[in-house]
């Protein structure tokens, strides 16, 4: 609720510099508080048109939509969305709090929570975050996940794959039926050059794989976890590269190295 606000009754003083200074003070609030009043005017003006339309908002006072924003029938909003430019929001979508959506195009009965989209398209049935961040020219498919900590830059991801946390996707083109495990990063910079990699359809990449581009990851093809990918990657086959562990037997004892100093 705006406030209401009388220069001559709440700031009656003597003639002089102070008096002027005080009611030049007050003539610019209540021009910053009539500004406030006219856009959110306009504000709650193209949240009414998408409500008549079918769109349900959970709190129109905090939701800000652009004029060009487009909305399908049966989406519901949450409270603190930002949709700008021309973004295009497909039916019975959920888009939850705190999330911002740019210049992008979202299919229907996709799921999106306080996520950062921008210049991207997802496609149907796909669920974004929470926490997620989609840089420009991020191409998601239908019935994806992208799941929390996860943000993808300049890829492509077919239909049914999933990245579900802790995730690094840049400059790459991602198959179907696709999963990355936690922590996988694609290594798509080397300081000076950005390279692409692929990932062909039901390939397997374990937790915390390296992808150092640019390889290519053939269809069917397992990633175990913790492996650095530095070379292409055949169809059906294990890629493997680690260390192997060692088991030192009394070791910790014999250093000392837990020992609470007195």
């Amino acid at each position: 609720m705006l406030l209401k606000f009388n220069s001559e009754k709440r700031f009656k003083r003597k003639s002089g510099k102070k008096d002027y200074i005080l009611k030049q003070y007050c003539w610019e609030v209540e021009m910053f508080l009539e500004d406030v009043k006219k856009k959110q005017a306009l504000r709650l003006a193209v949240i009414e048109k998408h409500a008549k339309n079918g769109v349900r908002f959970v709190d129109e006072m905090t939701a800000y939509i652009d004029e060009r924003v487009v909305i399908g029938e049966g989406t519901v909003i949450g409270p603190c969305v930002t949709l700008e430019g021309s973004t295009e929001i497909g039916r019975d979508c959920f888009i939850g709090q705190n999330t911002v959506i740019t210049n992008s195009k979202v299919g229907d009965r996709t799921e999106i929570r306080s996520s950062v989209i921008t210049d991207s398209i997802i496609g149907n049935e796909t669920k974004v975050g929470p926490f997620a961040y989609l840089r420009p020219q991020s191409r998601i498919g239908s019935k994806c996940k992208i799941g929390d900590f996860v943000e993808v830059k300049n890829s492509t991801l077919g239909d049914g794959t999933k990245a579900s946390h802790l995730t690094y996707i840049g400059d790459s083109d991602i198959g179907r039926d696709v999963n990355l495990g936690c922590g996988v990063v694609f290594v798509n910079y080397d300081g000076t050059n950005k390279y692409r990699s692929e990932v062909e359809d039901g390939a397997f990449i374990g937790c915390n794989s390296n992808l150092v581009s640019p390889v290519k990851v053939g269809k069917g093809a397992y990633i175990a976890a913790g492996s650095t990918v530095t070379k292409d990657v055949e169809s059906d086959a294990l890629y493997i590269a680690r260390s192997r562990g060692r088991e030192l037997p009394g070791w910790v004892s014999a250093r000392g190295i837990l020992k609470k100093k007195k």
